[in-house]
């Protein structure tokens, strides 16, 4: 259990925790940081969820967000290039999984945000919660949350640096100066990757180059008020392969072009300010968020998207206790939101929600979590979604029950409401998409607690689907379908410490995702299983780590014929190896090989995947 004063902490700070707390204090992995209004401890949590911490990135080698992603139950990371890389919660479209770095959105707008290039260096932590969470983070967050947490820095000065060549050139540094009452950090990491012909013609290699930039700080002017910012900045620009119109097969699909390319420009901010009253029974966070995210496609015109948030949050301890050690809490928020994008200049989105959540703690084992926010939205219908979540740890017995419902919403986005171009006109009259869901699962403690594992049925419902239908010849505009898109499944995830030395980990997920007419959803792998272990070695200076990957029942539209028939991928599996030694206590020398066995992984029709791959690279840290 955390200690009060710990939590305290915490709660006060909920995306910005420092890697001293961490890594002094206690074991990050004892709270779910984006799990509502507040911080909350995993073992009360009612909703499904997964936290992949620096330690873990490190000893499997993980040099990329997707890759973090992809040993997980319940997400699909499919990539169809090696510049353009979506991921899907429980089977819902890749625009309903919200994106955040240290609790700001990542793409601003109606974008999604693509993976592509997003490293893993100077991450703290990935806090990845399925299931819909719009009560708490709003439209985008239907099927899920992805909160990417940035390294704060320990106590004192740090510094770190790393460099690994091979397929990619990479390399990154992080400072830190912290104190007691507050501390700066800034990280910076730049990643050259030479890619791989991503039409399978085996002409040039489609490549890219990424450079991120990341500032923060926080600091306790007095015991009960605390200010902080970040700020990070990010380019990149990728090679690309085009798809003709004139396509006959999946070789003539897509074709190498030296010439096309994309590029991605992100700038996100975010100042901050919180205040303790009645001796911590109270507290206030005010919080101002800004996203600036401008993109090309396929050396297309330059698209820049902007979201602005202005967010209040007021917690009580409704039991006379401090918000940090209370067992019955309640929050309140208050947020303005406005974005908008060029490529409708004339045209915004604007909403006023208002969220109110409940947590209770009971002493016969039993935590609930219940939320409700209404968004009044300015250009669409309003939007009313709710959020119940239960966890019950049967006494002793090792086993916690858990289960969650709720609603989620993703609003029209600005080509839907307002298209004029390439034959489409928009429909203003469009509302928000609805996803329905409900969970149920058990989590069980074995081998005297040296592992856990999890079982979870989840079934999700999409209402209100948005769709483009023909309105004349050559002419489209857009719909909410009157039937329901239907998703359910089972997520089964493990970690066992089978000795002092290894460590075993699972994770699967059963998908059946359909359309309203019945057929099969593109892209959403029936199954997918991953499978992995880490071996301490040379007396704990070392580690070996391998991780198995299994994709089958994937389907795909092969997209050069009319109608595009909807046909199903070959399975794959792909072998990843990864190792580390450290030459002495402040430089490790790192090793690894991606796609061990040169599998052809292949996600989407026409398009190649990378080949075996391999690295060697060495970090220091002071």
């Amino acid at each position: 259990m955390l200690r009060a004063s710990l939590l305290a902490s915490v709660a006060a700070t909920p995306f910005f925790i420092t890697a001293a707390t961490a890594q002094d204090y206690f074991d990050i992995g004892e709270i779910i940081v984006s799990g509502g209004l507040s911080p909350i401890e995993a073992n009360a949590f009612g909703r499904a969820s997964n936290v992949i911490t620096a330690q873990e990135i490190e000893r499997r080698g993980l040099t990329t967000v997707q890759d973090a992603l992809r040993a997980l139950p319940g997400v699909s990371v499919n990539g169809s290039s090696n510049s353009f890389t979506q991921v899907r919660i429980r089977g819902g479209e890749s625009g309903h999984t919200l994106i955040l770095i240290d609790g700001v959105e990542a793409a601003g707008g109606d974008g999604e945000y693509v993976l592509s290039g997003l490293q893993t260096a100077n991450i703290e932590r990935i806090e990845v919660l399925r299931g819909p969470q719009s009560v708490y983070y709003g439209s985008n967050a239907s099927t899920g949350v992805i909160n990417i947490i940035t390294r704060k820095g320990a106590i004192g000065d740090t510094y770190t640096a790393t460099l690994e060549v091979g397929a990619a050139t990479t390399a990154t540094a992080f400072v830190s100066r912290r104190t007691e009452r507050g501390g700066v950090a800034l990280s910076f990491s730049h990643l050259d990757d030479r890619g791989y012909d991503q039409s399978g013609d085996g002409g040039e290699k489609d490549g890219l180059e990424r450079t991120t930039i990341n500032l923060s700080g926080d600091y306790l002017l007095t015991d009960d008020w605390k200010v902080g910012f970040t700020l990070r900045g990010s380019d990149e620009e990728a090679d690309t392969d085009p798809s003709p119109f004139g396509a006959t097969d999946a070789d003539s699909y897509v074709v190498d072009d030296p010439d096309e390319f994309s590029t991605r420009d992100e700038r996100t901010a975010s100042i901050y300010t919180e205040y303790e009253m009645m001796g911590g029974r109270l507290t206030h966070r005010l919080s101002f968020n800004k996203t600036k995210y401008k993109s090309t496609y396929s050396s297309g015109l330059p698209v820049t998207r902007e979201s602005e948030a202005v967010k209040y949050r007021l917690s009580y301890g409704l039991d006379g206790r401090t918000v940090a050690d209370t067992d019955h809490l309640l929050s309140l928020l208050v947020e303005n939101k406005k974005d908008s994008s060029d490529d409708n200049p004339l045209y915004a989105r604007e909403a006023t929600s208002v969220a109110l959540e409940y947590r209770g703690s009971f002493a016969n084992g039993l935590d609930v979590q219940a939320g409700a926010r209404f968004d009044d939205n300015t250009v669409f219908e309003d939007a009313t979604t709710w959020n119940v979540g239960l966890s019950y740890q049967i006494p002793d017995t090792g086993v916690r029950l858990h289960a969650s419902a709720g609603v989620g919403v993703v609003n029209p986005s600005y080509f839907e409401l307002y298209a004029d171009a390439y034959g489409y006109s928009g429909n203003p009259n469009l509302t928000p998409e609805r996803n329905e869901s409900f969970d149920i699962g058990a989590e069980f403690a074995i081998l005297d607690g040296r592992g856990s594992f999890d079982v979870t049925y989840f079934n999700e419902t999409l209402i209100d689907e948005i769709t483009d239908v023909a309105t004349g010849p050559g002419a489209f505009s857009f719909v909410n379908q009157a039937g329901k898109s239907d998703r359910q499944g089972v997520e089964v995830s493990g970690n066992i410490q089978a000795t002092d030395a290894l460590n075993l980990r699972l994770a699967y997920t059963y998908l059946d995702a359909k359309n309203p007419d019945g057929s099969v959803e593109i892209r959403r792998p029936r199954h997918e299983l991953a499978l992995g272990a880490t071996l301490d070695t040379f007396g704990g200076r070392g580690s070996v780590s391998g991780d198995i990957r299994h994709v089958s029942g994937n389907y795909d539209s092969q997209f050069w014929q009319w109608p595009a028939p909807t046909v199903e991928l070959p399975s794959y599996t792909t072998v990843n190896v990864a190792a580390q030694y450290e030459l002495s206590d402040t430089i490790t020398l790192n090793g690894r090989i991606t796609n061990l066995f040169d599998d052809d992984a292949v996600d989407a029709w026409g398009f190649a995947s990378r080949g075996r791959a391999a690295y060697v690279g060495i970090s220091a840290k002071f």
